[in-house]
């Protein structure tokens, strides 16, 4: 694997320093508006309109969760009580807004403690169905109408779909910028490794889409005539519910194993597909959520979330499928057993790991993904 980094890549590390970094603050001094969220359910084209801008919360170098877990039990994920601890620390102050979805009991309770202790000027909850047909397609339209009904009498900003259908054309050209980006990892021998795109993707989604798009830009430029300097042992997809920091990828690819796709919350397959407008955009809005999130907290879509992850193997000419789930995680933790017994059956090798939002046990993190690749004969 090339283990020389393009030059771009240092600005993209120090932009995912700091959960608001300084392209963050470069929009607040011009007065645009913050909003951040959690959930790829989440319609980030609605954030975008008029002087918003939306911000995913991360929590990446967070040292431990003390302040956190005085309202939050240890039995509730990581990733809740780390994004509850840097709230708590201040770390988020520059946020204006805050919009949510109640995708699992973890969520909820992250969403009720932050109104409690911060209690926001502006704080939303999407209320996703959980089931995908013409009614909740409906339904969910109609929810997003009431977010952006919300945030302009909020904000005194204009959402209509004008509004609405300039921030779908931004959106869709900062896909198009990232998407061709990840095309190059299909070939052979990739430019860009996992943990590389991966920080690039992060950044952009805790960024203002116009003023990262600059920097993606170049990287592509930069990296587009390139092959890998080194070799791989095999090529992997990493697959499962939150991931924000590429540490994990980086200690994965130390072994050999290139990551080559991703299918997690903050993947770009199929998470950073185009909208694609027909009439409404919120009804557009709405069709695209239930298409680019494929949560485990939607009931009936185990078929449909299996499919993207054979395809997607076949496409980008997989190895070995690894399913990262943060510990106590309900939806990931029981999706993941059918997932690794219908993988299997399809003759898909398949490494399941458990984690913590925050990186450690990399000993046996490398012991385990060394292991897996001697399995398939890596």
């Amino acid at each position: 694997m090339n283990t020389e980094k393009p030059k771009i890549m240092k600005v993209f590390d120090e932009f995912l320093e700091n959960p608001q970094n300084r392209l963050v603050e470069q929009a607040v001094q011009s007065g645009r508006i913050p909003i951040g969220y959690s959930c790829s359910f989440v319609p980030e084209p609605i954030l975008m309109t008029d002087r918003l801008f939306p911000v995913r919360l991360h929590a990446m170098g967070v040292a431990g969760t003390e302040l956190a877990d005085n309202y939050l039990s240890s039995l509730l994920c990581s990733y809740t009580r780390s994004i509850l601890e840097f709230a708590m620390d201040d770390r988020y102050d520059l946020i204006r807004g805050w919009v949510f979805v109640p995708s699992c009991a973890h969520m909820q309770r992250l969403t009720d403690n932050l109104d409690y202790l911060k209690k926001p000027s502006f704080i939303h909850v999407i209320d996703v169905p959980r089931k995908v047909n013409s009614t909740t397609v409906a339904w969910q339209t109609e929810e997003l109408h009431m977010l952006a009904d919300k945030l302009s009498a909020h904000f005194n900003i204009d959402t209509s779909d004008h509004a609405l259908m300039k921030a779908i054309d931004e959106w869709n050209h900062f896909c198009s910028v990232v998407n061709k980006i990840g095309e190059l990892r299909k070939r052979p021998n990739p430019p860009i490794t996992g943990a590389e795109f991966h920080c690039a993707v992060m950044a952009s989604l805790a960024s203002p889409k116009d003023l990262i798009l600059p920097h993606l830009e170049t990287l592509y430029d930069e990296i587009k005539h390139q092959d890998a300097k080194e070799k791989y042992r095999a090529r992997l997809m990493l697959a499962g519910g939150h991931l924000h920091d590429p540490e994990f990828i980086r200690v994965i690819e130390s072994q050999g194993g290139l990551v080559v796709a991703d299918r997690f919350c903050t993947g770009s397959i199929p998470g950073l597909n185009p909208v694609k407008v027909n009439g409404d955009p919120f009804r557009a809005l709405a069709e695209q959520s239930f298409e680019k999130a494929l949560c485990p907290r939607m009931m009936e879509d185990f078929e449909r979330r299996l499919k993207l992850i054979m395809d997607t193997v076949k496409e980008y000419k997989v190895d070995g499928v690894v399913l990262e789930v943060i510990k106590f995680c309900d939806l990931w933790g029981v999706d993941a057993m059918p997932l690794v017994s219908a993988l299997r059956n399809e003759g898909i090798p398949v490494l399941k790991l458990e984690r913590e939002y925050r990186l450690g046990s990399e000993g046996q993190l490398r012991t385990r993904i060394q292991a897996f690749i001697e399995s398939m004969g890596k």
